[in-house]
């Protein structure tokens, strides 16, 4: 299944995900101005997961409906490559990676299987956009929504700490 999606420039609001017919398949819900919190909801407007730094902590965390904690992403120290690691407890663990000046990313299984795929699509001044293709189950394409936008927060923070310096 495909599904569009985006980022907002102040990283808060609602935006639309939509399906390959550009059908509504959901909502991402950029909680704060000023925080980094979002939810994703589903087609049928049901809260599907949430995502999140833990207080002093750079890694994202992303929760079920329910609340519970169910993985991390973490980024990963990497010579001209862009690296991630989520680890979808009790799922296995994924490893996020493209090239240094790609927009193409590939999310793979630790037996090296292709769980998924996604790619930014936006032009230069726009707020980001992703279109994700996921291929396995058992992480499901809502909750690589909350680890693809986890992941551009952790890009961002990383260039704002860098531009402080």
């Amino acid at each position: 299944m495909k599904l569009y999606f985006r980022d907002n420039f102040f990283n808060a609001g609602v935006t639309e995900i939509v399906n390959e017919e550009k059908e509504h398949a959901g909502e991402v819900d950029l909680r704060s101005l000023f925080g980094s919190g979002l939810d994703v909801y589903d087609g049928g407007g049901r809260k599907a997961y949430s995502g999140g730094f833990p207080l002093l902590s750079g890694k994202w965390s992303v929760s079920g409906p329910s609340g519970d904690e169910c993985g991390v992403l973490r980024a990963r120290m990497s010579f001209l490559t862009k690296r991630f690691e989520y680890e979808a407890y009790g799922r296995g663990e994924y490893e996020i990676t493209a090239g240094a000046f790609s927009r193409e990313y590939q999310i793979t299984e630790a037996d090296g299987s292709m769980a998924a795929s996604f790619s930014r699509v936006n032009g230069f001044f726009e707020a980001s956009a992703y279109c994700l293709d996921n291929y396995a189950d058992a992480v499901d394409a809502y909750e690589w929504v909350a680890v693809i936008l986890g992941m551009h927060e952790i890009q961002k923070r990383r260039r704002n700490a860098q531009n402080t310096i």
